[in-house]
């Protein structure tokens, strides 16, 4: 069905001379990060101001606001959350992002929902001469919105109207009556997330100067839905109020959605202060001291006859222990099996250019060092057994990065030196996945990858596909 496109209240076809504006630079502007959103924040009339001398000095810009519905679909709809990080400035509105900042530790941020800033805007723009354009909302409602404007600020310069029922064929021609109107601000009222989406698609188009998406503010202004008494905005429970007057449409927003919000709230809390950072080592530390006890007690016979066998061999000491980095960069001493002839980093040199692995890691997979044991237990991974008296005392964990010899450190290149950000481990992605056969740059992406997503269920994932590794011998020498 189409509807016959609303006829301008005003004519703008020819520019007129404005007066410069007293505009100062974004510099006044706070940005508070919440729910990884930069979120803008002044004072209401400092915020005005700012909206109008961009539209005054032609200066494009994309302004959308945030409160707790947006949060909610931003976390189930990608490319709407794509949009919002896509806009020149973001506005916080609402009293769910102040319980969200007071939570996070941030700074409280101004209340600059459009409602309010609306008015500011209009003054602003009558006495600078901006003009205009109203779009959005049933048939009447915008030009409603914009008598009410005229009516308070005779001199406001209304540039056009469109209520939101236009047919999608209509929308090229609608931009182009836009763009003849000369308005310099466009308020887009077509709801979330149909008015970002309408922005994004015709925002090259549009020469406009400033464009903001404004929900249902012409709904307000046109009288068509009663806004909540000043009593009731000061104590902010305007919510309260719109769920009153339509609770069969608000229902599940704000009863259902106000308490998602502040679950969200509080994750965004925890991560912002560090707590689930904190809450997820402590897990982790608790974790590798359960399963590295319980290994080493299951574990005690298999420890006993590879001993045995060490010593019976060459006489030679049972362990080796070897010089590693950890976690930023910190040295520890690792402990092994030994599997090697005593006098093998003498003769390690000497091999070097006989590596089966170019770059960064020596790999030998006929290194003449290694004893008969040694063959044995290295292909069954027996000879890391022992790092589980390391993961004890809190120098490396179950899961986690490979511990680099320093020689091989001071090779990094790049964001190789990602993979010493966490703590090293026994197992780890690339070990399940081929061991040795991975090259090494290879396996310092897959190190970064798994300490960018690193989690209990993960971890355990990754302990589970160690023991078909270990047994395939796949890579092990």
């Amino acid at each position: 069905m189409k509807f016959v496109p609303v006829s301008t209240l005003r004519s703008a076809a020819s520019p007129i001379a404005f007066m410069r504006t007293d505009v100062r630079d974004h510099s006044d502007f706070k940005t508070i990060n919440l729910f990884g959103l930069n979120l803008s924040s002044t004072a209401p009339e400092r915020a005005a101001a700012y909206i109008v001398g961009k539209a005054r000095w032609g200066n494009a810009m994309t302004v959308n606001f945030v409160n707790a519905h947006c949060v909610n679909m931003a976390r189930s709809k990608s490319s709407y959350r794509r949009l919002l990080k896509e806009s020149d400035v973001l506005l916080p509105d609402g009293i769910g992002i102040e319980i969200a900042a007071k939570w996070s530790g941030c700074e409280k941020p101004e209340n600059l929902n459009g409602t309010d800033l609306f008015p500011r805007i209009c003054e602003r723009a009558a006495i600078d001469g901006a003009g205009l354009f109203f779009l959005g909302g049933i048939p009447g409602v915008a030009d409603a919105a914009a008598a009410w404007a005229c009516a308070n600020w005779p001199s406001l310069r209304i540039s056009g109207t469109q209520h939101g029922f236009f047919d999608p064929a209509e929308e090229e021609a609608l931009v182009e009556r836009i763009n003849r109107s000369g308005a310099a601000i466009l308020f887009v009222g077509l709801g979330v997330p149909l008015q970002e989406e309408w922005i994004a698609r015709n925002r090259h188009r549009l020469e406009v100067p400033v464009v903001l998406g404004v929900g249902g503010l012409f709904d307000y202004y046109s009288g068509r839905i009663a806004r909540a008494p000043a009593p009731v905005r000061a104590v902010r429970c305007e919510w309260a109020w719109r769920l009153a007057m339509e609770p069969r449409r608000m229902a599940k927003r704000y009863l259902l959605g106000n308490a998602i919000f502040l679950v969200y709230a509080a994750i965004e809390a925890a991560n912002q202060r560090g707590i689930a950072e904190l809450a997820g080592r402590g897990a982790k530390r608790a974790s590798d001291t359960i399963i590295a006890m319980l290994a080493l007690i299951a574990l005690l016979p298999v420890f006993l006859v590879t001993a045995l066998a060490i010593k019976l061999e060459d006489s030679g000491p049972v362990f080796f222990r070897q010089n590693r980095i950890g976690s930023n960069g910190r040295t520890f001493s690792m402990i092994k099996f030994r599997s090697m002839y005593t006098d093998a980093e003498k003769r390690r040199a000497a091999l070097l250019a006989q590596s089966d692995r170019q770059g960064t890691c020596f790999k030998m997979q006929d290194d003449p060092r290694i004893t008969r044991v040694g063959k044995t237990i290295r292909r069954l991974s027996i000879d890391e057994l022992p790092q589980l008296f390391n993961v004890l005392t809190g120098s490396m964990s179950i899961v986690g990065p490979r511990p680099a010899l320093p020689g091989e450190v001071a090779q990094y290149r790049g964001r190789q030196w990602e993979r010493l950000g966490g703590k090293p481990g026994i197992t780890c992605s690339w070990q399940v996945k081929g061991r040795a056969e991975i090259p090494f740059h290879r396996q310092a992406i897959m190190d970064r990858a798994y300490l960018r997503r690193q989690s209990f269920v993960r971890d355990l994932r990754l302990m589970a596909m160690t023991v078909p590794a270990v047994l395939s011998g796949r890579g092990a020498y």
